[in-house]
């Protein structure tokens, strides 16, 4: 039997990859709306929009900094984490800090309303992929800091769920862990 080609949604997430090296242009406001549509359209049980985010850009970058060394500086960070949080937004031209920001639910748990938060972070980056930009899923110990969590202003409830680095792949710049897919066979799959 002959291998299907793939139609080009499909292709979409099967050339899938994260850039870690981000420059300008970052997605505008325009293309920005668009990939927020597309992750209106996650799995999300009940409509609840479990979900928000805090874009930064620009100016934006050094205030996600600050918040950032300041809470490495009152967690007990090391100086070398503490020193080089005010860098860390700057590592693209573009920023979103995704929240599960979950809504009082007799049907839908917290851990539904999480993952439908995190589908999010995933559809953002396929979408600006689609759009001609890059982007990395990022985490840290700054996602699980409830210090950092009130520099952002967040309620007790809400949680980072990622953090989406987006702009242009800079070209030339080495990817590692990005080049051809694991095989199928590599992946723990069972028929029940």
């Amino acid at each position: 039997m002959a291998p299907l080609t793939p139609p080009a949604g499909l292709r979409l997430l099967l050339e899938r990859r994260s850039h870690h090296h981000l420059g300008a242009p970052a997605p505008d406001d325009a293309a920005l709306e668009l990939m927020l549509r597309a992750a209106l359209r996650v799995p999300d049980f009940g409509h609840l929009r479990p979900y928000r985010f805090l874009a930064a850009r620009g100016e934006g970058l050094d205030r996600l900094g600050e918040a950032m060394r300041r809470a490495a500086l009152a967690a007990g960070q090391p100086e070398k984490r503490i020193a080089r949080a005010p860098r860390m937004p700057h590592r693209a031209p573009l920023v979103l800090v995704v929240v599960a920001s979950p809504r009082a639910s007799a049907t839908v748990p917290l851990f539904d309303q999480q993952l439908c938060a995190g589908c999010t972070v995933l559809t953002l980056q396929l979408a600006a992929r689609a759009l001609g930009y890059g982007g990395i899923w990022r985490s840290g110990w700054w996602m699980y800091d409830r210090g950092f969590h009130r520099e952002l202003g967040l309620a007790e409830e809400e949680q980072i769920v990622g953090f989406l680095y987006l702009g242009t792949p800079v070209e030339g710049a080495d990817e590692p862990g990005n080049g051809e897919p694991e095989r199928v066979g590599d992946v723990r799959f069972e028929w029940l």
